[in-house]
């Protein structure tokens, strides 16, 4: 039965045909690890997750977004867990990636930095780690025509318990219980609470919100993950010359502005239509704008940051 299940997830997925595991090249079906591998017992992993799309204007060439900043979080993140994962090698390896899988259509990619040790004692001094990148298609993860968040009973991490500047895994078991919360609820997606009643995040985005004219979001000190594709839309935004606030959210809020809107690698820019039983307004020139500038430069068109995306030649 087991079997069956892994077979049918693995269809429904649609994953590349290769993964760089254990310091190989091999067709995903063979990527298994133990299953008394320490970081499944224990979450003593960080990852990554970046989108990857066909070139629009040269067949051969496959476009990556921000791989550089995704390289750098990831090897800080692994520094977190006290491992050593550098920059360099991460880009290697998804540049090799992609020309082992030769992918046709957008994808998304993970690498993933984990405690390969058996061990049972949760540690993470003298233990063994391994880095593995898998990938699958992926169109789009939220509806681009809104979704209907709910305020989730669960509380976003503090920094103080865990580092939330990394993305590590066991630290997503928040995100889990929020995000099943809202669907059974409902809604598609929650919106989390930081331990001062302040919003935070959603359950794997960052959250915009549009007053007067002004483009606000909370600040790095709301617990929230420093997330690249909210650092593109904070930039994006300055160059068109609107005003970019960092500071606390109340729920209340939410309710009453102009716009509001999810971001992150998954997501890409995702408008929130309905926040509990008060229903947003369907306007959003901000958000429209910044969403078709963000495009413009993932597709590789020319622009002042088109240096964000990283061409990778698939055949000669």
């Amino acid at each position: 039965m087991g079997k069956s299940n892994n077979t049918k997830n693995q269809s429904m997925h649609n994953f590349l045909p290769y993964a760089w595991f254990q310091g190989n090249f091999v067709p995903f079906d063979e990527a298994k690890v133990s299953i008394a591998t320490h970081s499944l017992h224990y979450g003593t992993a960080a990852f990554g997750g970046m989108r990857a799309i066909p070139d629009p204007n040269d067949s051969c060439n496959f476009l990556l977004f921000r791989a550089d900043k995704h390289a750098k979080r990831l090897s800080q993140s692994a520094n977190l867990l006290l491992a050593e994962l550098k920059e360099e090698t991460i880009i290697d390896c998804l540049h090799n990636f992609l020309k082992a899988n030769h992918p046709t259509k957008p994808i998304y990619i993970r690498p993933f930095l984990y405690t390969s040790d058996l061990g049972i004692a949760p540690r993470l001094h003298n233990i063994e780690t391994d880095f593995l990148i898998y990938g699958l298609e992926l169109g789009d993860y939220l509806s681009p025509e809104g979704v209907k968040c709910r305020m989730s009973s669960w509380t976003r991490q503090q920094d103080a318990s865990l580092p939330l500047r990394g993305k590590i895994s066991g630290a997503y078991i928040t995100s889990s219980l929020a995000k099943t919360e809202a669907v059974l609820s409902g809604f598609d997606e929650a919106l989390l609470l930081n331990s001062q009643g302040k919003v935070s995040e959603a359950s794997g985005m960052n959250l915009f919100l549009v007053r007067d004219n002004k483009l606000i979001t909370p600040g790095v000190d709301q617990d929230i993950l420093e997330g690249i594709t909210r650092a593109s839309v904070i930039e994006i935004a300055e160059d068109m010359n609107i005003k970019v606030i960092e500071r606390p959210v109340d729920k209340t809020e939410l309710l009453i502005a102009d716009e509001v809107f999810l971001t992150g690698t998954a997501a890409k820019i995702t408008p929130i239509k309905q926040i509990e039983s008060t229903k947003l307004c369907s306007e959003r020139p901000i958000m429209n704008k910044l969403k078709t500038r963000l495009v413009n430069i993932t597709n590789g068109n020319p622009d002042k940051f088109s240096h964000w995306v990283t061409k990778v030649k698939l055949s000669n």
